[in-house]
């Protein structure tokens, strides 16, 4: 009777400190404005200013300040719309000479390039952007949307650089006008601008006050375009009370 022999298995090498260090070690050959270090982290090679969400540095090199967005930089209207909005939706201002590192809980990042175009951004999801980019915070007047958590919107737009995050990898939908996308509010990072978008609601009285279906309450986006959703469903941070 033959004896099996034992799967062989080829040995892991632990690598020195040397070589992890030279494996995850910046990239000196990033010279753009906005650029990806690694899907998870954006690098910001900064000689003037651009916008970033607060508390998204995780390192910095070079002479750089950070200032919170205040009263001057945006007027009354959207400092006030902006504390009524999550905590994910507050702006810092990134100023200097050097390189910035953002990143958000880990989530992946993509780096757009608008061309004299507006997309809207889930609050949460917006990164960083440059100062060419105008940005203006949007209420979806429903009361199906403040249930889901999506009530405030960032518009962008403009030229320039947007950077948006989202968890893994995300997906592209076409809207077209006999094809309407409908999406859960807590999916959806971004759609494109001239999109009708709408709330439609299933709320029951099982949905409220106890286990419903969970998908009670979805955005439906109607006419040509296109919407991003992620494959993870992202509550937003309820505002702190001031």
């Amino acid at each position: 009777m033959n004896t099996p022999t034992a799967p062989t298995t080829t040995p892991q090498t632990t690598p020195t400190i040397t070589e992890f260090i030279s494996s995850s070690q910046q990239r000196p050959d990033l010279d753009t404005p906005f650029a990806l270090e690694n899907p998870y982290m954006l690098e910001l090679n900064l000689r003037g200013s651009a916008w970033a969400k607060q508390g998204s540095m995780v390192a910095y090199q070079g002479a750089i300040s950070f200032k919170r967005e205040g009263i001057f930089s945006r007027g009354l209207i959207q400092l006030f719309m902006g504390r009524l909005t999550a905590e994910g939706a507050k702006l810092m201002k990134v100023e200097g000479t050097g390189r910035v590192y953002l990143a958000d809980k880990g989530k992946r990042v993509q780096i757009l390039r608008l061309q004299n175009e507006a997309i809207f951004v889930n609050g949460n999801d917006v990164l960083a952007f440059d100062p060419t980019i105008d940005s203006k915070i949007t209420m979806m007047r429903s009361f199906g949307a403040s249930l889901a958590g999506g009530l405030f919107n960032i518009r962008l737009s403009g030229t320039g650089n947007v950077a948006i995050t989202s968890h893994h990898t995300p997906l592209a939908l076409l809207v077209t006008p006999n094809r309407d996308v409908f999406a859960d509010p807590n999916a959806t990072v971004a759609w494109s601008s001239g999109l009708d978008v709408s709330v439609k609601t299933d709320i029951q009285l099982k949905t409220l006050f106890g286990r419903g279906s969970g998908e009670s309450i979805q955005l439906r986006f109607r006419g040509n375009g296109w919407v991003l959703i992620q494959p993870y469903e992202e509550v937003q941070i309820k505002p702190r009370a001031r």
